[in-house]
């Protein structure tokens, strides 16, 4: 029987491609980040909240990209802004960055390249990839989102960084652009996401939208983005879930 692609209800096109929020929809940023902080603090001998620490670093995490987005500062990738983001962090949790090595201050930094998938993701990930182009449509640059894959086993067809379309979400920019990179109409693509705002975007710009659902993204009391909160052409627990509703 010949595959069907999914056709979007809210653009009228078939769905070419899926692509993916990164961090917190695909990956567990929070436990990843806390998991080597514990580890970096415990080298140096020192006491950390490292679920703290993971919080209020990614907290510095849209505060850095509105400046760009803005248009007051020049665009500079997820990883420089992580690394300026990091000393504010550190001695917010006791540590003197000026008196930590370069490399143990990268080593650190990269823990975002080095970010576990949840679950679902690589089985609901190879799924989808039967039918679709899969690849991340994400705020990372490209070697940290070809770093993350590497090391979670992430199947992407196609690595689409944010410093190749020289921009950040949820500007229009950043949607429109990697479709054109993919020489698609923005209504053949489907961002799935894990948070309402980026969906929101996306279907502004003219993507087809699917939502899942991270319940623990930010830990046990998250309050945010429990339930999709508009008509989002999909909705899903899980990518595996995702997955047999594309091909339903």
């Amino acid at each position: 029987m010949k595959f069907q692609p999914y056709r979007s209800p809210s653009t009228g096109r078939e769905v070419r491609a899926v692509l993916f929020d990164t961090f917190g929809t695909v990956v567990d940023w929070r436990t990843g980040v806390a998991r080597q902080a514990a580890a970096f603090a415990a080298t140096h001998g020192q006491d950390l909240d490292a679920e703290a620490f993971a919080d209020d670093w990614r907290a510095l995490y849209q505060p850095a990209m509105e400046a760009i987005r803005s248009g007051s500062r020049e665009f500079a990738t997820l990883d420089t802004l992580h690394r300026e983001n990091l000393d504010e962090v550190l001695r917010r949790h006791g540590f003197d960055p000026d008196r930590l090595d370069a490399r143990t201050l990268e080593e650190l930094n990269r823990s975002w390249h080095r970010l576990p998938p949840w679950p679902d993701s690589l089985e609901g990930l190879a799924a989808i990839r039967r039918g679709y182009i899969v690849g991340p449509l994400s705020n990372g640059n490209t070697s940290l989102l070809l770093d993350m894959a590497r090391n979670a086993g992430l199947p992407w067809d196609v690595i689409i960084g944010s410093d190749m379309t020289r921009t950040y979400k949820p500007l229009p920019r950043a949607y429109l652009r990697t479709a054109e990179f993919l020489d698609l109409r923005p209504g053949a693509v489907m961002l799935v996401a894990a948070h309402n705002n980026d969906l929101r975007a996306a279907r502004e710009a003219g993507l087809a939208t699917a939502f899942i659902a991270r319940p623990t993204e930010y830990g046990p009391g998250q309050v945010a983005d429990l339930t999709p909160e508009s008509d989002w052409d999909l909705s899903a627990s899980s990518i595996t879930e995702l997955a047999h509703e594309l091909r339903a």
